[in-house]
């Protein structure tokens, strides 16, 4: 997992406060001037700290955003699993509980997160989600789908099994990219693709289990193993 030079150092709580404080300011900056407009000289003055001290505990914009990427999914993990304890449904309710609790979550950052859409959108660049240097936030996350789909009610097929928390972590990504440029009033568009799209997968998954659909989940699975080797 990416660290910023103060993460290597014994902590302490200044470091920490100075820490959140640039961090918070930039994720402002990001908000309001944008992501390749904003400099580290900008956050730093926002953050009412040295140019230096900035760089010091950030050495660049890319490792804010990182940082912001760490942080989030630290904080989330407490809220989904007390979410998902409470939640005694199946696996189109656990599906929507747990991407439910990602876009609480980020409700107050969305804006932030659309401005760096442009660079996140790019595979090969370091702020994407599905960057290299972002695996082990990615697993962390792909391991409560896989979660999420232990005694959920249906019977997931042995060849497809290893495929789905992925499939899911895929069809998560979807849901927040299209509430990120959603405009309808309080996301409502996204509140309805994410149930339409949740009772879709629970609906396939019980199909796939029968017989007669061996032959499609075989393409399925070529189809889902040529996007992950793309």
């Amino acid at each position: 997992m990416f660290k910023t030079e103060s993460q290597t150092k014994a902590p302490n709580k200044k470091a920490e406060v100075t820490e959140r404080k640039i961090l918070d300011a930039a994720l402002e900056m990001f908000r309001t001037q944008g992501f390749e407009q904003t400099t580290m000289r900008d956050i730093a003055a926002e953050a009412g700290v040295a140019t230096g001290a900035a760089y010091y505990y950030y050495p660049s914009k890319d490792a804010i955003v990182l940082g912001f990427y760490q942080r989030s999914c630290a904080e989330m993990q407490p809220q989904i699993e007390e979410m998902l304890a409470t939640e005694a449904g199946g696996l189109e309710d656990r599906l929507k509980t747990l991407i439910n609790v990602k876009l609480k979550y980020f409700a107050p950052y969305r804006s932030v997160l659309r401005a760096l859409l442009k660079n996140g959108a790019d595979p090969a660049h370091p702020l994407s989600p599905f960057a290299l240097n972002n695996k082990p936030i990615r697993d962390i996350d792909v391991a409560w789908f896989q979660k999420i789909l232990i005694n959920c009610g249906i019977r997931v097929p042995k060849d497809l099994e290893p495929h789905m928390p992925e499939v899911l972590w895929m069809f998560q990504m979807g849901v927040i990219y299209f509430w990120i440029s959603d405009e309808s009033r309080g996301q409502q568009r996204t509140t309805r693709l994410l149930i339409l799209g949740a009772k879709i997968i629970a609906t396939l998954l019980k199909i796939a289990g029968l017989p007669l659909t061996r032959p499609v989940r075989k393409v399925a699975i070529e189809l889902i193993e040529t996007v992950k080797d793309a």
